[in-house]
């Protein structure tokens, strides 16, 4: 059975500057949908209005009932903000639990995490403390899943097992992506959309890129 994620009527201001005018979209279990945006522009903004830590004008709703905090229902909806959200001082067997996610599989993706499973996230560098942040949102059981650049800080090698992860959990889960390695998202998502000047615009081909003035003519 597919599920929908709906959002309607975002609006947000900070003081005189619009930064979200009236967006609009719709997000389906089993597809992943890619959103692009000059840095700025408000696609965290947008994240977190959908999510409930940001207070904005807002229409969610999945499956046509309404929600205001949606991080209420992680059964619904997770997300992966920009920033570390997993304190230094929990273990990495402390985490798992918690989120019910098998470690053993993570160390089979990750062999650099293999007898570890005891370490503090404080001891990790910081791109293996995001990667272990990552992997558990992408694993968890929630039917939508909210990434704030899951490609950032990562290593090549590792964001191409993260990127086959994301193909793979998408089967039964929705995704909205956003990221500035614009290539990968457009690899793994449809649709992709821009947000420039507080809308969102339908990318088809590259050249939409150009016109809209997100890459170079």
């Amino acid at each position: 059975m597919k599920h929908a994620l709906e959002i309607s009527s975002v609006r947000l201001l900070f003081g005189e500057r619009l930064i979200l005018s009236d967006v609009y979209l719709k997000i389906e279990t089993g597809n992943i949908m890619g959103l692009l945006g000059q840095n700025g522009c408000g696609k965290s903004c947008l994240m977190r209005g959908i999510y409930g830590t940001l207070a904005c004008e807002k229409s969610v709703s999945i499956d046509d009932i309404y929600f205001l905090d949606v991080y209420k229902h992680p059964q619904l909806v997770r997300y992966l903000p920009q920033h570390n959200f997993i304190p230094k001082w929990l273990s990495l067997k402390h985490i798992f639990r918690d989120f019910r996610v098998d470690f053993t599989g993570f160390a089979e993706l990750f062999p650099e995490f293999r007898g570890r499973e005891k370490a503090k996230t404080g001891e990790l560098s910081g791109g293996m403390h995001r990667l272990v942040e990552l992997y558990i949102i992408l694993k968890s059981d929630s039917q939508f899943i909210l990434l704030d650049e899951p490609f950032t800080h990562i290593s090549p090698v590792h964001n191409d097992i993260i990127e086959n992860t994301i193909l793979s959990e998408a089967e039964n889960k929705g995704f909205l992506i956003t990221d500035h390695m614009y290539r990968r998202i457009r690899k793994v998502s449809d649709p992709v959309y821009l947000l420039s000047n507080g809308k969102t615009h339908l990318v088809k081909e590259e050249e939409d890129l150009r016109v809209l003035r997100y890459v170079p003519r």
